[in-house]
């Protein structure tokens, strides 16, 4: 071969090489043309019911002091509902949120709903964000703008959100086992058929982690790295070469079954119990939704320090239009009681923690490198359990530098 001929062949290998790199980029993926665009549209009549149905409320007593010791607080649900039935505009918070690209697709029967927001740089890596209970796609609006706009290096992220099965405005399962195996199977279908990438990052936590724990599992050939926030201090078989780090942990894990753990062990074992008074009950609904949110986040004794109610509300609202409070405890039941093909098997996936200082289980490093393939490790010293919404600069950052890690 003359020199001429050479390099040209070089250049093509290198060229075809950097093709490959960047498969993943905003021009190669296809969306398949089942998918179709969506828009909330909640009917007026709805909304007029709910602020009748607030208006109606029969309040419990309380007594002196309670606080929120005794679980959600008696005024400040008294003020948030106030706000609700006067203040509170769906239609406004409605328009908001269509102003996100959203999108629904069927796979095997069930409705995804998700938001798809393209990067603007010149290459994508595509990222899928998983939220937990009781949140919703909402948890992650603050952070897709700052993941979709391009770095000084001219690349972003095409970030997807998918609604978890039985979340907001995702179908619900009308068989038993749906698990977060049986979600990580469906979210493969939607991003590697539907969507047509064939590898993409996950950006998890809470239930969300859980599923991802399974896809990084069932499918590593197309996951590049998982992100992930908080721990698990749950097994069904505690190691005996425990450190003390780890033996503390959990401990404290213990400690807040016994103190916080009810919610869980009532939607692990009788949720639909629990569904009818929350499906009635606007006021019970948020009540159990928003208990979680004062005691789960950084918000220094005030929950309005992270949250307005807002955007507390429009997560309840989603909650309630959709009546999917019981489709979504019902999560928890399933993954209780359907063992997973993938238990005691190790993530190899390379993985990143962000650990949140203030989050309601934080591990130490050694208990989750028994389950991860852990290649970075950070620990922020504010921010709780809804990690995208109450610290979004210090997620986005940390998972660009992790995704130019892996590069």
């Amino acid at each position: 071969m003359n020199k001429k001929l050479k390099y040209r062949a070089i250049r093509i290998f290198v060229i075809a090489f950097t093709l490959s790199v960047f498969s993943n980029t905003k021009a190669q993926n296809k969306m398949s043309g089942d998918v179709k665009s969506f828009k909330i549209n909640i009917p007026d009549k709805e909304v007029t019911n709910l602020k009748n149905l607030l208006a109606a409320t029969r309040w419990p007593d309380e007594v002196h002091g309670a606080d929120w010791d005794y679980g959600a607080n008696l005024s400040y649900m008294k003020e948030l509902v106030a706000f609700w039935q006067k203040k509170f505009d769906w239609k406004k918070q409605e328009a908001m949120l269509n102003q996100f690209n959203q999108y629904v697709v069927a796979i095997d029967s069930i409705k995804i709903h998700f938001v798809y927001e393209k990067g603007k740089g010149k290459t994508s890596t595509p990222i899928v964000l998983l939220h937990g209970w009781p949140s919703s796609f909402v948890q992650m609006l603050k952070i897709i703008p700052l993941l979709t706009r391009a770095d000084e290096s001219g690349h972003s992220f095409d970030v997807i959100v998918p609604s978890l099965i039985g979340y907001g405005f995702s179908g619900k399962a009308t068989e038993k086992g749906m698990t977060v195996y049986q979600m990580a199977e469906l979210y493969q279908k939607l991003v590697t058929e539907k969507l047509g990438y064939q590898q993409f990052m996950i950006r998890a936590s809470d239930i969300g982690a859980g599923v991802a724990k399974e896809w990084a599992i069932s499918h590593p050939q197309n996951i590049i790295g998982l992100h992930l926030s908080g721990s698990n201090p749950y097994t069904f078989q505690v190691p005996q070469d425990l450190s003390e780090a780890e033996k503390s942990f959990l401990q404290k894990g213990q400690q807040f079954m016994q103190g916080e753990g009810a919610y869980a062990m009532q939607q692990s074992t009788k949720p639909q119990t629990l569904a009818f008074g929350l499906n009635n009950s606007p006021v019970g609904l948020a009540a159990w939704i928003i208990e979680k949110f004062n005691t789960w986040s950084d918000n220094g004794g005030n929950l309005e320090n992270k949250f307005s109610k807002d955007e507390l509300l429009t997560n309840i609202s989603i909650y309630w239009f959709t009546q999917t409070i019981g489709s979504s405890m019902r999560s928890y039941y399933e993954s209780a009681h359907v063992w997973s093909p993938n238990a005691n098997k190790k993530v190899e996936v390379p993985t990143a923690f962000m650990m949140l200082e203030k989050d309601i289980a934080v591990g130490p490093r050694e208990w989750e490198a028994r389950t991860y393939n852990i290649t970075r490790w950070k620990l922020h010293a504010s921010g709780g359990h809804f990690g995208e919404w109450e610290e979004p600069n210090v997620i986005a950052n940390d998972i660009i530098d992790f995704s130019k890690s892996l590069k």
